[in-house]
């Protein structure tokens, strides 16, 4: 590879803040929301122009998991519910409730940003440089949250990590979320919400039939509802063997997944009774990246906690509950590791403070799919209802830090429980 070496620079500080917050998934908003109103001076920074995320830019059709509706995530369903079922998401409502609730918190937000390095002393991270419109700026922050869900920030930092499966580094597929609209919905046999649900339909098993006519890796039927009527959103686009840390791979899968919409409608129009008039109406801008690194924090999560329903100690993240949804790492469908409708275990399970606490760098803390955990216990917690509630502990953590001039490290979780505790999130 050739290189070109860039001349030195001086790099403005734009801001100097008591919490950072990278990225505005449901665990960033929540985390900026939480840290904020704990009265320290927090920054929320995004890359896209809208917060959300996958909620919101991903188009994700809903909030899934079984999770307790308690905290920052039951305040987020109470404003922006739009239809009957209040976890079906409506983007462009939850778009605008999720600003607001940024803006009353007091949180500072600043959209069109990318951070691009880190500011390091050691092993201790002061903050971050971005780059925007504005050009090359610098953030410093007496506590830094990563939630970009690849984890960029700790990457960056030398925080250590492995990508994907354990066995091999393959991680699950993208996809592209995307909605038609004129579905007559009351023909419609059954909205299909996972692999492992399916139907007669008169030609034979839907989900055989997708996997027979459907473009390769694509082969699944998963439709749900929406909030609007005669609209329904499809979670049937796939692309397996990429790397979301890779800007050629992501290219690659919007190419590939933008590529499958077409025979995906002309699939649903002839198979699916009362998608007969369907037609693309919107897809999504962001692309769903699933899985990419796994960092190694004072805790690694495991599918053994999970499936024990373990209550640790130094819980932080409680009462969540989801399957084993391991999309297939090698075509369409659950992976053969997976498990969603005979996932046998059925009691809430705990998220330890240790989890979010990355090693080797301080002043840095973890929330998303990237925190601390193997890849099977993270197809369970990646889901956004357990984000949102990682993204209220480490929030309050990062604060109850700069308040008591600890490390992430050094912090008494007793504290962290204490506020959480009043906050109405019990183990």
């Amino acid at each position: 590879m050739d290189y070109y070496t860039e001349p030195s620079r001086q790099v403005p500080i734009r801001h100097d803040v008591d919490v950072l917050v990278a990225g505005s998934g449901p665990a960033g908003v929540a985390a900026a929301i939480c840290a904020a109103r704990q009265g320290v001076r927090t920054l929320l920074i995004e890359q896209t122009g809208v917060v959300g995320g996958i909620a919101t830019a991903g188009l994700m059709s809903h909030w899934t998991g079984d999770t307790a509706e308690a905290g920052i995530y039951k305040e987020i369903l109470d404003r922006s519910q739009d239809a009957t079922n209040r976890r079906i998401i409506n983007p462009e409502k939850l778009k605008t409730v999720l600003l607001q609730m940024l803006v009353e918190s007091g949180a500072l937000i600043q959209l069109y940003t990318f951070a691009c390095g880190v500011m390091m002393d050691g092993q201790t991270l002061r903050g971050v440089i971005t780059e925007s419109k504005s050009g090359r700026e610098a953030i410093r922050a007496r506590v830094v949250v990563d939630a970009t869900g690849d984890g960029d920030i700790a990457a960056r930092a030398g925080v250590p990590y492995r990508k994907g499966r354990e066995s091999d580094g393959k991680m699950q597929p993208m996809t592209l979320m995307f909605k038609v609209a004129g579905v007559d919905t009351e023909r419609v046999p059954k909205f299909v919400g996972s692999f492992e649900d399916t139907y007669e339909a008169p030609e034979g098993d839907i989900q055989s039939l997708a996997r027979q006519h459907l473009p390769f890796p694509a082969g699944h039927l998963l439709i749900y509802r929406s909030s609007l009527p005669g609209v329904v959103s499809c979670n049937m686009t796939n692309c397996i063997d990429a790397d979301g840390t890779d800007v050629a791979d992501l290219t690659r899968a919007e190419f590939v997944c933008r590529s499958q919409i077409e025979p995906i409608v002309a699939f649903l129009r002839r198979y699916v009774a009362g998608f007969e008039q369907c037609y693309v109406i919107s897809s999504a801008s962001l692309i769903g990246v699933r899985e990419t690194r796994h960092f190694i924090g004072e805790y690694v999560l495991t599918h053994e906690d999970i499936l024990a329903a373990r209550v640790f100690d130094d819980w932080a993240v409680t009462r969540v509950h989801f399957n084993f949804d391991v999309h297939n790492l090698s075509g369409s469908g659950l992976d053969e590791t997976g498990a969603q409708k005979h996932f046998p275990q059925r009691r809430y399970y705990t998220i330890p403070y240790r989890c979010f606490v990355p090693l080797g760098v301080e002043n840095l803390l973890l929330a998303g799919r990237d925190i601390s955990g193997t890849h099977l216990a993270h197809s369970n917690y990646r889901v956004m209802p357990i984000c949102a509630q990682m993204g209220q502990a480490v929030g309050i953590a990062a604060a109850l830090c700069v308040q008591q001039r600890v490390t992430p490290r050094a912090l008494d979780v007793r504290a962290l429980q204490a506020v959480l505790r009043a906050q109405g999130v019990e183990p």
